[in-house]
């Protein structure tokens, strides 16, 4: 198997094989971002990725499941997704699922028939970047699509019989839109209604525009006790029936697992008793820590 450059995949991915279809990310100008900052988006051509394919057959006895990289797989046309997924199948009879990262855009670019075709091809479920479900927000951190973008590509997958897992980061705007954050993106969620939500928390990145304003004094980052208490705003606000919340990513301080919204009011409870506890007056996760 070829990779280029450093890959990424979800937490829930950690024993997928990963198969780079992409090289980076197609839009790669997000503020806080510098995952795909050192590579120049490309597609790979098929003939590298089945080849990729043909080598992690002989490389692996079982593969379970198998995830598509890097930032916006589902770019690519929905015919050579297919020759991808229909290799995999043949390759791996023993797969049970495919994911991928997506963006919004690439949602809305596929027809509901496409969209329909891959789920029935193995396309399981996909993982997506709200960010923050305010319109200002978004805009500041040059995310590239609008909420109602966001929301209208979601319910599209989601009316293909196809899974959402979509994460919002917690201190997007600092200490500038605390409950702004929290509530638009509790929204947000509540409307696209996913099978799964992710929090994570605001993590500064070396070489990205962020970064560089928090060093200028442009941006204030919040403390443990204010993301803590941001967090609990959105979930307060939330009201997606039947979503699995989680915040197991290591950039948090306090780790939720629950569904709402039959464990809304134990997470708070866990959330207030964090707050509660004085430990959040000394932590802090380093801002140039690459995690």
């Amino acid at each position: 198997m070829r990779y280029e450059g450093q890959i990424y995949r979800p937490p829930s991915e950690a024993y997928s094989y990963i198969l780079q279809v992409t090289v980076g990310c197609s839009h790669n100008a997000c503020t806080f971002c510098n995952m795909y900052l050192e590579k120049q988006f490309r597609i790979r051509p098929l003939q590298e990725v089945l080849e990729d394919l043909a080598m992690a057959r002989r490389a692996y006895r079982y593969v379970q499941r198998v995830f598509l990289a890097d930032g916006d797989a589902l770019i690519v046309k929905t015919e050579t997704l297919l020759a991808i997924m229909e290799t995999i199948h043949r390759l791996f009879p023993e797969c049970e699922r495919i994911t991928s990262y997506a963006s919004a855009r690439d949602l809305l670019l596929k027809s509901p028939e496409e969209l329909r075709t891959l789920q029935q091809a193995g396309l399981d479920m996909i993982y997506l970047g709200l960010e923050s479900g305010s319109e200002r927000i978004l805009k500041k951190i040059n995310k590239g699509v609008t909420v109602e973008e966001t929301i209208e590509g979601c319910l599209k997958a989601k009316a293909a019989g196809i899974r959402l897992s979509i994460t919002q980061i917690t201190g997007l705007d600092g200490q500038d839109g605390m409950e702004e954050n929290a509530v638009e993106s509790a929204h947000a969620l509540s409307r696209i209604n996913p099978e799964y939500i992710g929090l994570m928390t605001l993590t500064l990145r070396r070489g990205t525009k962020m970064t560089a304003d928090m060093e200028k004094g442009l941006f204030k980052r919040l403390t443990p006790k204010q993301i803590v208490e941001e967090m609990r705003m959105l979930v307060a606000a939330l009201d997606s029936e039947g979503s699995v919340l989680r915040s197991n990513h290591i950039s948090n301080y306090v780790q939720l697992k629950g569904t709402m919204n039959r464990d809304k009011d134990a997470m708070l409870t866990q959330l207030d008793r964090a707050l509660a506890s004085g430990r959040l007056e000394n932590e802090y996760i380093e801002y140039l820590e690459n995690i």
